[in-house]
């Protein structure tokens, strides 16, 4: 039996004959297939006839929502399809909803399982949870964005030198401890950039696996002390009713124990090579005139617009490529004023989350999201106001970068003209089957937003012309001067929003919105699987193991299944929250049976799932976390390519390691500190 917040009593249902009904069954099928579906995202393949299609354009363009389309919307050998093809991407953010839809549908779920599982249930309040976590990343992704941890990475660079073991060393150092105080993503964020520019710049480290695949795993072993540092120790504590300090009491020794063994185990024995870790880096300088240039705000679009282009040009010179990296790690840009308000504002309020949620005594009488959202919405006031003092400086530089992109894809739109003219085939012999991809609505944005099309759309009038069938009507309609329109509305607020408050539209875009609409849908579904007896019958199957194997078969039995669970169980907050309830069924059958849990075991149990799916983050699969969801796309934008095989054949070792070294202090610390008294729910 558990106490809501609000004081009433609420009785968990550990009724397992209710598997045996074919919705039951079902609610299972899909609960796996949805985890599956996360793990190997797809697309489905949706054909609309070409008339409907072109009528639903036309009729948004007469509602003036899109400009006047151009058909034919595909060309397949110079002719149009009959259908249009649309892929409905299958992902985490669109399979738990479509899951949970299909479960209503078949009535396998009602009111009480959507209820439960956002409003709250067995002390796990997924709103209080979501709105603290993304309140407190908006601080945490605005100290990034002023720059603040790409400058201190400088500085450790600087401090380092180009001693290859002494910097792999205080980067490990630096990752780890700003980590367990902001979180990981930021760190992910702007520390993944710094060290794909950090070793593309250096001769003599061959590969960047050695320094990408420990600051992954660093930010994620850092992240388990704070509760406020991931979102999954923010379920577990509610799950528990853990105050904040009592819960990195109990791991930051643990924790920061497996931090110190696993440093030299990747330096001497995983990554002992003098290709990932040389004993002295080769790193060039910067000019003294780009020293001593100001840096660019990053935040501010086409800020970085020579780089930009440079990236998307296959033809790019390779020492211009590296001297613009080097601008990016030695030269960095610091907003200082944001920088500073943002720590403060930051330290403040972890501070007082952690004085008032200890002085609750584990009650949760007040939501912390009460402290962590007006703290966001003052950094937000403030970036707003200092983006809006600045403005006319930030627009003149988005303008005169905008220009010089202009520019540059001028002079190559008449080199790629020059060629086409000498042999319009070069064109056709990229594209499989002649087939041409022509945008089927114009252009609503900046010429960088649609540069893809523009390169179709002349792709297009070469063959056109070939073909002898461009005729000067058509030649005239391309040229017409385009109308005002909802979508173009949209597009030049969004241009004007990036141009005046670069910092907020840059952390608005950071923020992991997906984390909701996945978070809700994931803590539906466990319902589903507890009100179908499926988490009854999962405590009963734990019940059984606890029993044969005591307190370490508890410790490193749900070590091991948090960390596979990660990968199989719609990453580790999925995980966390199905293990959570599986917990809190354990605790009701010794409730009823009157056998009591000892503390030891309980506690144990708990802790060991706190590490489990922190550490599980860096296992067998990107989807173990959207943290390594986000460190993939990161990599992939700096041209650095991580394979599924490569990144679970690296972090095996190493979550080999921590896993170890993580349960074998935490099984010596419950021993030490826990006895074998009854536990009591609280």
């Amino acid at each position: 039996m558990l106490v809501r917040r609000d004081g009433s009593t609420e009785v968990e249902d550990l009724n397992t004959d209710k598997i045996k009904e074919w919705r039951s069954i079902v609610t299972l099928i899909v609960f796996l297939l949805t985890n599956i579906n996360v793990l190997f995202p797809y697309h489905i393949p949706i054909y609309v006839p070409r008339a409907l299609w072109t009528a639903i354009l036309n009729a948004f363009s007469a509602l003036r929502i899109i400009n006047p389309p151009r058909h034919p919307t595909r060309l397949r050998k110079g002719k149009p399809g009959a259908y249009v093809l649309f892929r409905f991407p299958m992902n985490f953010f669109t399979a738990p909803l479509v899951a949970d839809l299909f479960l209503l549908a078949i009535l396998a779920i009602g009111r009480k399982e959507v209820h439960d599982g956002t409003i709250g249930a067995q002390n796990i309040v997924p709103y209080d949870i979501m709105l603290f976590f993304l309140s407190l990343a908006y601080i945490a992704i605005s100290l990034d964005a002023s720059g603040l941890i790409r400058w201190l990475a400088f500085k450790v660079l600087q401090r380092g030198g180009k001693v290859g073991h002494r910097l792999f060393f205080y980067l490990y150092a630096f990752f780890f401890g700003l980590t367990t105080f902001i979180g990981n993503d930021p760190i992910i964020l702007s520390g993944t950039a710094f060290l794909s520019y950090m070793t593309r710049v250096s001769s003599n480290i061959k590969h960047p696996r050695a320094w990408i695949h420990t600051q992954f795993s660093v930010a994620n072993i850092g992240s388990a002390i704070l509760v406020s540092s991931n979102p999954t120790n923010l379920v577990l504590a509610g799950a528990f009713k853990i105050t904040f300090v009592k819960y990195t009491a109990n791991v930051i020794v643990p924790v920061i124990v497996t931090g110190i063994v696993l440093f030299p185990f990747l330096l001497y024995i995983i990554f002992h090579d003098e290709s990932l870790i040389p004993s002295s880096i080769k790193m060039e300088d910067l000019p003294e005139e780009l020293k001593n240039k100001k840096p660019v705000n990053p935040n501010i679009p086409y800020a970085k617009g020579d780089l930009e282009e440079l990236e998307d040009d296959s033809n790019a010179d390779d020492e211009r490529e590296k001297q613009m990296s080097l601008e990016e790690i030695l030269n960095p840009f610091l907003d200082k004023s944001g920088a500073m308000f943002g720590a403060v504002l930051m330290a403040a309020t972890l501070i007082t989350v952690l004085v008032l949620n200890a002085v609750s005594q584990g009650t949760h009488e007040r939501p912390v999201f009460w402290v962590t959202l007006p703290a966001a919405f003052v950094m937000l006031c403030f970036d707003l106001i200092m983006g809006w003092i600045n403005r006319e400086e930030t627009r003149k530089i988005a303008h005169d970068g905008q220009r010089r992109i202009e520019t540059a894809q001028m002079e190559r739109a008449e080199r790629r003209r020059s060629v086409a003219q000498l042999d319009p085939d070069m064109i056709l012999s990229n594209r499989p089957n002649g087939s041409i991809d022509v945008p089927n609505v114009e252009a609503e944005s900046h010429t960088t937003a649609t540069r893809n099309g523009k390169h179709g759309e002349k792709d297009q009038e070469l063959i056109e012309r070939k073909q002898g069938s461009l005729e000067p009507e058509k030649r005239e309609t391309k040229s017409t001067e385009k109308r005002t329109t909802l979508a173009s509305l949209i597009t030049d607020g969004h241009r004007w929003a990036q141009e005046t408050f670069p910092t907020t539209m840059t952390v608005f875009h950071h923020l992991p919105f997906a984390l909701l609409p996945f978070a809700f849908c994931m803590f539906v579904l466990v319902q589903a699987l507890a009100t179908k007896g499926w988490i009854p019958v999962f405590a009963y199957g734990w019940d059984h193991w606890v029993e044969k194997t005591g307190t370490v078969g508890a410790i490193g039995g749900m070590g091991f299944v948090s960390v596979i669970l990660c990968n199989f169980a719609g990453t580790n907050i999925g995980t966390t929250i199905l293990l959570s309830r599986v917990i809190q069924a354990w605790q009701e059958i010794h409730r009823r049976n009157g056998i009591p849990i000892t503390n030891r075991t309980f506690w144990g149990t708990v802790y060991s799932m706190a590490i489990g799916v922190n550490y599980g983050a860096f296992s067998l699969a990107f989807s173990a976390s959207l943290a390594g969801l986000l460190w993939r796309d990161i990599l992939s934008r700096k041209h650095i390519r991580v394979g599924r095989l490569e990144f679970a054949r690296v972090n095996l070792p190493i979550i080999a390691i921590t896993m170890v070294v993580g349960l074998t202090v935490l099984t010596g610390q419950i021993y030490i500190v826990r006895d074998k008294s009854p536990y009591v729910t609280v």
